[in-house]
């Protein structure tokens, strides 16, 4: 009976009139404040990482992924995030599977991608400086 009516309706309805036209979907600009909150979790996602609270960064990066999909960073740093976490292990485990997926996938999107993990994170000593240094002056003679 769905047929018939189907049938009916297309035999009804014109064949040149243009389809209707699609309302504009909000969408993107709520895409577009989505992406921007993808480098704050990547930033975030770095800082957990290196305090090596990998379990947080992974949240961090998920964050980011769920944000922009299309961001290379955020799949490559998911990506070492898991295989961070599966490291211990010498066998290869689901973490390590899915880090090997999502670096693929972080080099599709971009395949000049390289991380930058130098970069300093607010309220962090510069690359190459522990926080816990002091600077001191030597005398001159």
């Amino acid at each position: 009976m769905p047929l018939a009516a189907a049938l009916v309706l297309a035999a009804l309805l014109p064949q040149d009139a243009p389809p209707p036209a699609a309302k504009p979907s909000p969408r993107p600009a709520a895409d577009a404040a989505a992406a921007a909150d993808a480098p704050s979790a990547i930033a975030a996602g770095q800082a957990a990482f290196k305090k090596r609270h990998f379990k947080a960064a992974q949240a961090d990066f998920e964050k980011a992924m769920a944000a922009d999909p299309q961001s290379a960073a955020a799949a490559f740093y998911l990506g070492y995030t898991h295989y961070k976490i599966a490291e211990p292990t010498k066998r290869l485990t689901a973490d390590k599977q899915q880090a090997k997926e999502l670096f693929a996938k972080a080099f599709a999107l971009d395949p000049a991608f390289t991380p930058d993990w130098g970069r300093p994170v607010a309220g962090e000593a510069p690359a190459g400086e522990p926080a816990h240094k002091k600077t001191r002056s030597k005398p001159q003679p």
